[in-house]
């Protein structure tokens, strides 16, 4: 037996008791435990976290490998797996009976708080299949054509230490703590074989991946993704999200790629905006979340409609450009959080803004050619600046006892 298979033994059984213990086991002849609404399943034929209804936090890391050892990398997945099986339902992961001179397995933060909604995803990076002509773990052919670093964009400022990574993690969860916790674990598990690259934390999701949410609004005061895609759109879904058997590879079919974009919001320019302005720039009402010609938030975006010869939605107007019909009838599934931090000692701007994340089947047919399209001419240039950006490959969901990511090592 391996280290990893009696890992995802225990974890397996630990997770099963904990299940019955937080949703309830059916016994003969009852109607059954209702679900505790804080629980989203880990196992399943997607991962969680992609279709899921965001809940209001985000802990985002990223890692590098620092074994070249396909071994190594196969235990730090299992272990991850195992661990993230146990968290989601809000029991501590203890895979080994703990003792007052040992260390404990489970950093315990998050004890006694519950599920809290807590979704784990895991991704890889293009750098995990090759970098510099160097295949570290001899996965190179199986690298997707779609999993390639993203091209620069113009007019971003991208911090090499808040870029790429080998894997990452993104945690979601209704109690920053319970994310926090999530990461802490893993980042814990992984040590001797992967360290932390860069991460980062998020409040107040930015977007609905479901008709049972409303619309959000970001940090700039407007409502965010109006008229993206909903996770209840099963032909859209398929259409725009998950990888498809035609696409290939086989270990991806049924996964979606992970893009992330950390956008800070230029709020000395933005703030002294007027609010005619400012809605030009976006394209909507600020209030209603209406676009501009309509009355309701989801009333349809009119890019043709004109006022005294003039275009009601301007031409670098954000949301037209955005707007599927510009770009080929192409969508993605967004799913981001704002994010604040600390001031820079005298600079006296506030650091905060957007960490955008999409969910596609195909980066090149969709996420690339629409930031194209909007940093050559949208007007919320003028108020961002991308400072961070990366792409994983997200694989499809697993069975109890299996690991995300297995099928990469068939």
């Amino acid at each position: 037996m391996t280290r990893r298979s009696a890992l995802l033994g225990a974890a397996a059984f630990g997770a099963g008791v904990a299940a019955n213990r937080v949703v309830g086991k059916r016994e003969p002849g009852s109607s059954g435990a209702s679900p505790d609404a804080r629980l989203v399943p880990f196992h399943g034929s997607r991962q969680a976290g992609i279709a899921t209804p965001p809940p209001e936090f985000l802990s985002f890391a990223a890692f590098d490998l620092t074994s070249s050892s396909i071994d190594d990398l196969r235990d730090v997945l299992g272990e991850w797996t195992a661990a993230a099986a146990t968290l989601a339902v809000g029991q501590p992961y203890e895979p080994r009976a703990e003792s007052a001179d040992v260390a404990p397995t489970d950093t315990g933060e998050a004890m006694g708080v519950g599920p809290s909604r807590l979704t784990i995803t895991i991704g890889f990076g293009p750098s995990l299949f090759g970098l510099g002509g160097k295949d570290r773990f001899g996965l190179g052919r199986k690298q997707p054509r779609s999993l390639s670093p993203l091209p620069p964009f113009r007019g971003e400022s991208l911090d090499p230490d808040r870029c790429g990574g080998d894997l990452c993690i993104q945690a979601c969860a209704d109690d920053p703590q319970v994310t926090f916790h999530a990461v802490h674990v893993l980042t814990r598990l992984a040590s001797g074989a992967a360290t932390l690259r860069w991460s980062q934390s998020g409040f107040g999701r930015t977007s609905s991946t479901s008709r049972s949410q409303s619309t959000p609004r970001n940090l700039m005061g407007f409502k965010d993704g109006t008229h993206h895609i909903r996770a209840e759109d099963g032909e859209a879904m398929d259409e725009f999200v998950w990888v498809q058997p035609s696409d290939g590879p086989a270990w991806m079919v049924g996964g979606s790629y992970l893009i992330l974009r950390r956008i800070q919001m230029l709020f000395d320019v933005w703030d002294s905006t007027s609010l005619e302005g400012q809605e030009q720039v976006i394209g909507r009402r600020k209030q209603s979340g209406a676009p501009l010609g309509g009355q309701e938030e989801y009333d349809t975006v009119d890019l043709e409609a004109q006022r005294d010869g003039e275009l009601v939605i301007p031409l670098d107007a954000h949301i037209r450009l955005a707007s599927p019909k510009q770009n080929a009838g192409q969508r993605i599934l967004r799913r981001g959080y704002s994010y604040s931090e600390p001031t820079e000692p005298g600079s006296g701007q506030i650091d905060a803004g957007l960490f955008f994340i999409s969910f596609q089947r195909d980066p090149e047919r969709q996420f690339i050619p629409i930031q194209r399209r909007l940093a050559g001419s949208d007007a919320l240039n003028h108020h961002t600046l991308n400072t961070a950006s990366a792409i994983f490959a997200c694989p499809p969901g697993i069975r109890p006892g299996g690991f995300i990511g297995e099928r990469l090592f068939t």
